[in-house]
């Protein structure tokens, strides 16, 4: 009998030196895109600090928390740990609350945390290379599949 194995089929890189090359260059080197980044999401915060933030501000922010994490798990500013674990333990609080009430409102401490997360995540994006990126977002998107995230509903 024959063995049945998955079939798992591999990308095909068109130039794949150019690919190994873009994957070392930093993040830092593509200032447009580092800097749409970091206007979407300090204008996610921002928009939350003022209390009216919705459901798309709350998706970006919760993308850049857990892009934290996982770039934190991979050795990019290890010493700050506390840093990762009360921002998301704050977005998790102001996420619940806003399901909740339908307004998502921050108090002081949480608004702190966020801030020194979203500090951390723009430094990190400051140092990291494409290849980390990229595998920070395949990090995220595995523990999404074997449903290791923390959800903010809890499902009954």
């Amino acid at each position: 009998m024959r063995k049945r194995s998955r079939y798992r089929p591999r990308p095909v890189y068109v130039d794949p030196v150019a690919y190994v090359i873009e994957g070392l260059t930093p993040v830092s080197r593509h200032g447009q895109y580092l800097i749409d980044l970091k206007i979407k999401n300090h204008d996610a915060m921002a928009t939350l600090t003022r209390g009216a933030a919705g459901q798309d501000q709350i998706e970006t922010l919760i993308s850049c928390a857990n892009i934290c994490e996982a770039l934190y798990r991979m050795g990019f500013g290890v010493e700050y740990g506390d840093v990762v674990k009360h921002g998301q333990d704050a977005l998790h609080a102001v996420g619940k609350r806003g399901i909740e009430t339908g307004k998502f409102i921050l108090k002081a401490q949480e608004m702190q945390a966020l801030n020194s997360m979203m500090e951390l995540h723009d430094a990190q994006m400051e140092v990291i290379t494409i290849k980390d990126m990229e595998k920070a977002v395949l990090i995220i998107k595995r523990e999404y599949e074997q449903k290791k995230m923390r959800p903010i509903v809890e499902e009954s």
